[in-house]
């Protein structure tokens, strides 16, 4: 079988070896034997030591501890945290440390350092930094929720706003906004609960607080345009929100019930019927949500008494059940009938409303 021509493939065009490559004029090797003595700051021909180049820069890492001695660290790092945004200042300062065991100069000059760059602005955002970290751990809430209410208050301190609230005050209503932001909603009265501040003066600030946030932010809006510039979207860092409504509540109240996902999913659809239909107009969402959530788990087989969700939705137990009352009554209305057809929920397990 006779063999066709070899396939010749097409020859790449010319293209210009932009590498650099250094060749000692000496030796001329191929490939040389190039070395770099950091040291002296020369590259030199390992060959026959001929000096090919000076003042070259050594781009390796250097790990060299800068730390003191006596503290027996290895931390190669010899730069700051960076900027924290929820300061003041360029946060450039040096600080002088003092151990118990140092010697009278180190107190003497890292206490005359303390007063040199003693700000008392700083130290109140600080504070109350602390205290938002503490309140927000002790309801179990996100880290975002507590950055969110922490920009807040400092937009708030910054402005000078609301001097002649406490500041205990200011910082349970920033909480309130920054949990309705990042949808992790908390009622009034589990907010009181933590900060000791009233529910009637939280409701107040929080009524303050929002219209302050909303009118500095056309405010900066209109500053921007009239400039020339680009609004800012993030603004003050409030965004309006809307009310907190039963469904948002639903999740967490089953959650901390033990309820079922079914169950859960369950109880919030009921909680959007209800809203849509007006079968509880007039009811605060609490109250709502606690008496779907009542429902929903007598439906789903998993029921919990009046009791049970009372303390969990801080309502009475007789206010679950004049709601659950009105419910029932247009328990047709409130349940998909797919549910029932499926044997996922089933009216026989609904207790009477008395």
């Amino acid at each position: 079988m006779a063999m066709g021509p070899p396939e010749i493939k097409p020859q790449e065009p010319w293209r210009e070896n932009l590498t650099m490559h250094l060749v000692c004029k000496d030796c001329k090797e191929d490939p040389p034997n190039i070395v770099e003595d950091f040291a002296a700051g020369d590259t030199i021909c390992g060959s026959c030591g001929l000096v090919l180049g000076d003042r070259i820069v050594d781009t390796r890492s250097e790990w060299r501890t800068f730390t003191n001695d006596d503290q027996n660290s290895d931390d190669p790092s010899r730069v700051g945290d960076g900027a924290n945004p929820l300061l003041n200042g360029a946060q450039l300062q040096t600080g002088i440390a003092f151990s118990g065991g140092g010697s009278a100069k180190a107190r003497d000059l890292s206490r005359a350092q303390n007063k040199a760059t003693h700000d008392k602005a700083t130290k109140t955002l600080l504070a109350a930094y602390k205290e938002i970290g503490a309140l927000c751990d002790g309801m179990s809430i996100p880290k975002n929720v507590s950055d969110t209410a922490k920009h807040l208050f400092k937009t708030v301190q910054d402005d000078g706003a609301f001097r002649g609230k406490s500041q205990e005050t200011v910082i349970a209503g920033c909480i309130f906004i920054a949990c309705r932001q990042c949808k992790v909603p908390r009622t009034f009265r589990e907010v009181f609960s933590i900060t000791k501040v009233s529910k009637p003066e939280i409701g107040r600030i929080f009524k303050h607080l929002e219209k302050f946030l909303r009118d500095k932010n056309e405010h900066m809006r209109v500053s921007a345009e009239e400039g020339g510039g680009v609004p800012n979207p993030n603004g003050t860092g409030f965004t309006n929100v809307d009310s907190t409504t039963p469904k948002d509540l639903c999740t967490r109240f089953c959650n901390l019930l033990n309820l079922s996902n079914k169950c859960t999913t369950m109880s919030e659809d009921i909680a959007l019927k209800t809203e849509a239909t007006g079968v509880l107009a007039g009811r605060s969402p609490i109250s709502t949500a606690a008496a779907c959530i009542y429902m929903a788990s007598h439906l789903a087989g998993e029921g919990r008494n009046a009791k049970e969700v009372s303390n969990v939705a801080g309502v009475s137990d007789g206010t679950i059940r004049n709601a659950y009352k009105i419910m029932y009554a247009k328990k047709e209305e409130l349940v998909r009938r797919e549910w029932i057809a499926e044997g996922r929920a089933d009216f026989k397990r609904l207790p009477l409303a008395n």
